[in-house]
């Protein structure tokens, strides 16, 4: 049974397309009553002021008809956070709907070596093209920063022990790119 880590800053580290990366608070509740990803679960408490939620793909899929669920998600309340192992790709329909409401979507990393949660981030870029924000949760450290940025995310919530100036530093380490990202094409290099 995997514990679902979604301790973070009380900041984000935001690096939109075309911006430069800034601390910003984090003004999102991720949230879980489970201790399993692919578990049911209950419902959170939509009605507190304080926080806008993420809720569990799962959760949405389960719960997205419902007028009041939706009309949050409309106001700005609601969205939603992935499991590493949804398979979205199965739930096209519910994305493509759900990219007319959710103001933000996070991809759950529930160990650092775990990195299907890129796999969710690319094919949200690029298959479901999606504009919006995709923020990185769970177990996010400094060094997948890079490689986040590079698929598709677009925030990133890191674990609690990592320094969020070190974090800030991460995206001037290199000046050129071999690889397509999502941010933009590769560099030609010529030899």
């Amino acid at each position: 049974m995997s514990q679902i880590n979604l301790a973070s800053h009380q900041e984000i580290l935001h690096f939109p397309k075309g911006g430069e990366p800034v601390l910003t608070p984090n003004e999102w509740q991720v949230w879980s009553d489970s201790q399993d990803e692919g578990a049911n679960f209950e419902s959170p408490d939509l009605d507190h002021d304080a926080h806008k939620v993420l809720v569990p793909f799962a959760w949405w899929i389960t719960h997205h008809h419902e007028a009041d669920i939706q009309s949050k998600a409309k106001a700005g309340q609601i969205g939603v956070w992935f499991a590493a192992d949804d398979d979205i790709l199965k739930h096209a329909d519910v994305i493509e709907a759900g990219k007319k409401v959710w103001p933000l979507v996070a991809a759950h990393f529930p160990i650092f070596r775990d990195g299907r949660s890129f796999s969710t981030a690319a094919l949200l870029r690029d298959r479901f093209q999606w504009q919006g924000e995709i923020r990185a949760i769970g177990d996010v450290l400094i060094d997948q920063l890079l490689q986040g940025a590079r698929v598709g995310f677009d925030s990133f919530a890191l674990r609690p022990d990592q320094k969020l100036d070190v974090a800030l530093k991460q995206f001037d380490l290199y000046s050129v790119t071999t690889q397509n990202s999502w941010r933009d094409q590769r560099a030609t290099l010529c030899i």
